[in-house]
């Protein structure tokens, strides 16, 4: 009887052993795949730089009703663009490493928008920081910073998958007839490849 019941324990032992080992986070079905949002601009006209902050950028994935954050570069709490440079390049906006599966919106979130009219800024289009160009500026008021963007797309185990969105300046940044500057973000997916 002694002999059985050790048999017995031994062989649940390794049949949990095989079940537990067979679910690892390292194995191919649940390794994550790499989800860029890129960033592109139609120009603000009235400026010479325009600096939008963000705060967040998720996307979301279908069935679950959850966000995932994508962080920013070198684990930045914002990032901030110029948008003005963006009107001839696009540039990183957030990046992360997602479960493969079918995703319904891009999320950004805008926290803060300013006009430079004498200066263009310097550095790269997108950074966690932008040196604030000299002259004349105008704090813009965003009035709802919460873009969430419907477009379907697919993360699959291979390879990256990116979603480059156009910020139109010249849509979203109104002069309000006091002369200060109020912005409604439009947002739009460009494409995802």
């Amino acid at each position: 009887m002694r002999t059985i019941c050790h048999a017995l324990s031994v062989a649940i032992a390794a049949a949990a052993w095989v079940a537990c080992s067979s679910s690892s986070p390292s194995s191919p079905s649940s390794a994550g795949s790499t989800l860029n949002i890129m960033i592109k601009d139609s120009p603000y006209s009235d400026a010479k730089a325009l600096l939008v902050t963000f705060s967040e950028v998720s996307a979301h994935v279908s069935g679950s009703g959850g966000f995932n954050v994508l962080p920013f570069s070198g684990g930045a709490t914002t990032r901030t663009c110029d948008l003005k440079k963006l009107a001839t390049t696009q540039d990183v906006l957030g990046t992360g490493t997602l479960a493969p599966g079918h995703y319904t919106q891009v999320r950004l979130v805008v926290t803060s928008a300013v006009l430079y009219f004498d200066n263009t800024s310097s550095g790269a289009a997108c950074a966690s920081t932008i040196a604030t160009p000299a002259g004349r500026s105008a704090n813009v008021t965003v009035n709802s910073g919460d873009i969430k963007l419907n477009r379907e797309f697919d993360v699959t185990a291979a390879g990256a998958t990116t979603v480059l969105v156009d910020f139109d300046g010249d849509q979203s940044v109104h002069q309000e007839g006091n002369g200060s500057y109020s912005m409604s973000p439009v947002i739009s997916v460009v494409n995802v490849s």
